[in-house]
């Protein structure tokens, strides 16, 4: 099965584009006054030594600049943000204007559910952003674009924990949407029972209702793009059509791509149709 990386990287080579030159990493908050390119990494915004960000600042940037964040996948209990620092290069080459903020989270154990814990993570990175806008010369409109576990946690906060309506945009790839699916519910599968059972031991239905996008949308939640796969083993396909549908009924703007070949990760035409309706979608809704 490919990943997320995979994926990614084979749209750099196919659309033969170059990463973005970077700064030095020991950039001290000072020299953004210049306002020249700048990324600060690993900054901290809790005491864990998980929570952590990157932010990428892009050059002649003002405070209408809006800012993309990247939350990675990895089924809430492993994976960093490196994972996501091929979309980070992408975002650089063909939308330069954007600020990115590469997040890492608590990830997930048996001490430690993800719910609430990832979603506070994202609201403390948020608050971090605003805290500090003057500092880092940029908007507080922000999008989020999140893939497979890290798109579940972005569609829910966007929709459900958003209380300023900050949100302008956000993209799922291969996200989980809800939990009370029958096709997860009833599943004999062991990677889909090993996915709901991430979430702990309060699996009732109120609950599982509570982390899921599907059922915390509402008639203001942000556009909304999504990519599904028609053969993946982890996400039914049944996720990204009904969550389509959720979205009709309820007038938001958005986007449903399915791929009926695909599992939890595609390449060739499909991954460059990907990348080409996040980057038109993102221009529209947040560049």
């Amino acid at each position: 099965m490919r990943n997320i990386n995979q994926i990614f990287f084979l749209i750099i080579l196919l659309l033969g584009l170059q990463a973005c030159s970077k700064s030095d990493a020991n950039s001290s908050l000072e020299e953004l006054e210049s306002l020249e390119y700048a990324e600060l990494l690993e900054v901290s915004y809790g005491e864990d030594p998980e929570q952590t960000f990157d932010i990428y600042l892009p050059a002649y940037r003002t405070e209408d600049t809006k800012v993309m964040i990247l939350v990675h996948g990895g089924g809430w209990t492993s994976g960093d943000k490196t994972d996501m620092n091929l979309i980070k290069d992408l975002i650089q080459t063909d939308l330069p204007d954007l600020a990115i903020v590469n997040i890492n989270y608590r990830l997930a154990n048996p001490d430690h559910l993800p719910f609430p814990m990832q979603i506070d993570d994202i609201t403390a990175v948020v608050n971090h952003l605003q805290d500090n806008q003057s500092t880092y010369v940029i908007s507080n409109a922000i999008g989020f674009l999140g893939t497979s576990a890290g798109a579940q946690l972005s569609l829910l906060w966007s929709y459900a924990h958003d209380t300023d309506n900050l949100v302008k945009m956000v993209a799922s790839i291969v996200g989980p949407t809800n939990f009370t699916d029958p096709a997860y519910l009833e599943s004999n599968n062991p990677l889909a029972l090993a996915l709901i059972a991430s979430f702990g031991i309060d699996t009732s239905t109120a609950f599982l209702e509570y982390v899921s996008p599907y059922h915390r949308a509402t008639t203001t939640s942000p556009p909304t793009i999504l990519f599904n796969g028609g053969s993946d083993p982890l996400v039914p396909t049944s996720q990204g059509v009904d969550m389509d549908a959720k979205l009709t009924e309820l007038g938001i703007t958005h986007s449903f791509t399915l791929y009926p070949n695909e599992a939890h990760g595609w390449d060739g035409e499909e991954l460059i149709d990907t990348w080409t309706s996040i980057k038109a979608f993102t221009q529209v809704h947040l560049d």
